[in-house]
């Protein structure tokens, strides 16, 4: 069963990746509930063993993929995330200090900080794209426009899965013009 959530895990990951077009300078926000996987309310009955099938079923699909990956946490940590060293700095991020434990930031941030390379706590990120494992709300964590992804894979155990991809805003109403035409445009 733990075998089947990780490869379930990666599977969503590759199909969002292929909606997301993620690259080497975006990131994507992993939220997600061991608690709804096993089929209780969230927070109710986390599994460290769960945890670490989600985490690896990540960490799997960036091996080959060079996207950067941050971990929401629970409620009690005000959904802070783990990410790495290299993700905070690229991106300039602001760090808070607090270690996720399964009690406090759920099993999978906790998991997480204990799997990543120079794991940092950050406050708040502007992901662009994001998967939820169990209705945990990362839309305080994804870019402006988000953009739901269909994937294949609706569940993992028991937890409903979602996914989105994030796009640039559209400006300028009826008039505006979004792709650049050969001959230019004359005012």
């Amino acid at each position: 069963m733990i075998e089947e959530f990780e490869r379930k895990v990666a599977t969503a990951i590759m199909e969002l990746l292929a909606a997301a077009q993620l690259t080497e300078d975006q990131i994507l926000v992993v939220g997600a509930s061991s608690s709804e996987v096993l089929g209780h309310r969230i927070g109710t009955h986390s599994s460290q063993e769960v945890a670490q099938a989600i985490v690896s079923g990540v960490l799997r699909v960036r091996a080959n993929h060079p996207f950067h990956v941050a971990f929401q946490s629970c409620e009690h940590l005000n959904r802070a995330l783990v990410t790495e060293r290299r993700t905070w700095r690229a991106f300039q991020l602001e760090e808070v200090t607090v270690v996720p434990a399964v009690t406090a930031g759920g099993a999978v941030a906790a998991t997480a900080y204990r799997t990543l390379q120079q794991p940092v706590m950050v406050e708040q990120i502007a992901a662009h794209a994001g998967i939820d494992i169990g209705d945990t709300l990362i839309g305080m964590h994804l870019r402006r426009v988000a953009v739901p992804v269909r994937l294949t894979i609706k569940e993992i155990g028991f937890a409903h899965v979602t996914a989105a991809r994030t796009r640039p805003k559209l400006i300028g109403g009826a008039r505006a013009v979004y792709q650049l035409e050969e001959q230019g445009d004359k005012c």
